[in-house]
């Protein structure tokens, strides 16, 4: 061996001797007697990053993978932050005061997710923390739930959401149960990252675990959504109509969403939807799907066929952490998907018809609201804002961001970026910014990933169960009028032009492939294109954060009131009035992120399917426009036609 394989092996066996699973010592012993230097350096050359809200990987042995010691390390490092940084917290666990102490952890049904889960709690008691866990596998927006209805000064959710199977990971929360932001993240992360996971405390990976019950949060969680039910949904027009009986199919994608969701409908008077048997119950082994993302192809493929041989309605469906919402809708074509930008605007546009409908009752609270998206999302939602007259606030990607929209003063024109002749919106953009402010209320966000807060004051993320719940009123209501989701969508393109989104990744492959990807960036940011598909462009830069061009109002850190969001890595293509091109780094995965939307206008409803078809050509066109710009295509894929 060389003296890099000597050391490589000597870390691996030190790390196996350390590690409390039988599993990943099985797995080092195989690839130390095979001398696999390559693999045992893919697993231990670094250490996983603890990003804005936690870590994911692969599971497996090492510090580059998630397994035992990996998730043990963090909970020491919460703790180190906690009695160096939080004093609030550190002093309520010294003296026993629930309202500022307290770490409130929940898992879900992934493959080693409860072990995580418990070492956490053991790491974190230990350290004289107090600690609340979850009865059982749950739904991340519960936990999310339970850091308010627990008081906690933290939420630790063990999940990789949407991720591949072999995927695990953890999510942190904060104080008002929205997830970290800086510099609290870069804070804990730097404590996290001082702690050798070979030097954990003594006992860390055995015993019992001194934990609080938590077992009346997922109840309360279910109450609490559940008495939603008549205070978000918008009024049929006909209020003595009777509510039609839909026919509806879930999904829970092998996930945790199954359980929670039909308690939530049971208590809001709902019936029992009709399952996906095969994707009903947990199973980290995800055996139906390649990958639990409702957004990738063919995934939803068994539910559509659920559906149409049951003659269904509406097919609903969760990721297997149940905080993200897919929508399917029969059509002439078949089962469709709804993009998350159309569902973002449908229950928006909810959300807005009841604020209109409590503001002319005089129900309206004194606190003005306002919506929230992000700046990848369509622009549609806030079209339906300034019509209904309520200020839509614009955040970077994440609902770290959304969830916090109201949380601050800092606010500039996003109109420059949604439509760069203000002339069009400046009176109605002037208007719904009067009197708001750090003393607005959040009534609704959401981000085209498939994230909806259709009530942020219970839930400080994205909520695919209370999600569901409007959705479903939503149709009923509809179908008392006789329309559909697909007609409401109609309805909403004829007052305010077709709205067409498409994304597209990029993706890095090789230990060269990030940073080929950042190059591109790099040289795009100096030297943009003059055209996109034939109309001249105009640039905003994010990461320049300059004035005048994205309203950041939820730009606060916790801990630095006034801290506006910092600048980011995101570029904005205008062509014209009505489309552009976002591109941006993943936050979770090694590509790069690109957006594309074409606003179209239809004047009857024998226009829409022309404008449609046109808005969505454009926008293909402007995603194969801008990868070509970022990677030109070599000679072989310019021979095949390959712009992608």
């Amino acid at each position: 061996m060389t003296g890099a394989e000597t050391a490589l092996a000597a870390r691996a066996t030190a790390w196996r001797n350390a590690d409390p699973d039988p599993e990943t010592r099985a797995e080092l012993d195989r690839l130390l007697a095979d001398g696999d230097f390559s693999r045992l350096a893919d697993q231990f050359d670094g250490s996983l990053a603890f990003g804005t809200a936690g870590i994911r990987a692969a599971m497996g042995a090492g510090p580059l993978r998630m397994n035992r010691l990996v998730a043990a390390r963090v909970a020491a490092g919460l703790a180190r932050y906690i009695a160096a940084e939080d004093r609030a917290t550190a002093e309520g666990a010294a003296t026993g005061e629930d309202a500022a102490a307290g770490v409130v952890i929940g898992y879900d049904g992934r493959a080693k997710s409860a072990v995580f889960a418990a070492d956490a709690g053991r790491v974190l008691s230990r350290a004289g923390i107090r600690v609340w866990l979850l009865p059982e596998a749950l739904p991340t927006p519960v936990l999310a739930f339970a850091v308010r209805h627990l008081r906690a000064a933290y939420g630790l959710m063990v999940t990789a959401s949407h991720n591949p199977r072999q995927d695990n990971g953890i999510k942190l929360y904060v104080r008002d149960g929205g997830q970290l932001l800086s510099p609290q993240d870069a804070a804990i992360a730097a404590a996290i990252d001082a702690v050798d996971p070979l030097d954990l405390p003594p006992g860390w990976q055995e015993g019992p675990v001194n934990v609080d019950s938590a077992d009346d949060a997922p109840s309360a969680y279910v109450t609490a959504v559940a008495a939603t039910a008549v205070t978000t949904a918008p009024a049929p027009t006909n209020a003595a109509a009777t509510k039609p009986s839909l026919k509806v199919v879930h999904t829970a994608l092998h996930g945790v969403g199954d359980a929670t969701l039909r308690r939530v409908l049971a208590a809001a008077g709902w019936p029992d939807p009709i399952p996906v048997a095969a994707q009903q119950q947990p199973d980290p082994d995800f055996p139906t799907v390649p990958y639990p993302n409702p957004e990738a192809p063919g995934v939803l493929d068994l539910a559509s066929q659920t559906a149409e041989r049951e003659h269904a309605d509406l097919v609903l469906a969760n990721d297997p952490d149940a905080d993200r919402l897919a929508v399917m809708i029969p059509g002439p074509a078949g089962w469709r998907a709804l993009t998350g930008d159309e569902l973002g605007a449908l229950l928006g546009d909810a959300v807005l018809r009841r604020l209109t409908a409590d503001t002319a009752a005089g129900k309206a609270s004194g606190r003005p609201p306002l919506v929230a998206t992000t700046v990848v999302s369509g622009s549609l939602l806030r079209r339906l804002a300034q019509t209904a007259g309520v200020r839509c606030v614009t955040t970077l990607t994440g609902f770290k961001w959304i969830a916090r929209a109201a949380s601050s003063d800092v606010g500039l024109d996003i109109t420059k970026i949604a439509n760069p002749d203000t002339s069009k919106v400046a009176g109605t953009a002037v208007a719904n910014d009067a009197g708001t402010g750090a003393s607005a209320v959040l009534s609704y966000g959401y981000e085209q990933a498939l994230g909806y807060a259709v009530r942020p004051d219970l839930v400080a993320d994205k909520d695919g169960i209370s999600a569901a719940l409007l959705v479903l009123q939503l149709a009923a209501g509809l179908a008392q009028e006789g329309s559909t989701l697909a007609g409401r969508l109609d309805d909403l393109a004829l007052a305010h032009g077709v709205h067409v989104t498409a994304q597209r990744s990029l993706r890095a492959t090789g230990a060269t492939g990030l940073t080929r990807l950042a190059d591109a960036v790099d040289r795009v940011r100096k030297d943009p294109p003059r055209l996109l598909v034939g109309q001249p462009v105009t640039v905003a830069d994010l990461l320049e954060a300059s004035p005048g061009v994205v309203d950041l109002a939820g730009g606060t850190a916790e801990r630095a009131p006034g801290r506006p969001v910092p600048p980011a890595d995101v570029l904005i293509w205008l062509a014209g009035p009505d489309a552009r091109v976002m591109i941006r780094p993943s936050g979770t995965e090694p590509e790069l992120k690109i957006y594309a939307e074409a606003v179209r206008p239809a004047r009857s409803r024998y226009e829409l399917a022309a404008a449609r078809a046109g808005a969505a050509e454009q926008v293909e066109r402007m995603l194969a426009a801008a990868a070509a710009a970022l990677v030109p295509p070599s000679r072989e894929d310019q021979s095949r036609g390959d712009q992608s």
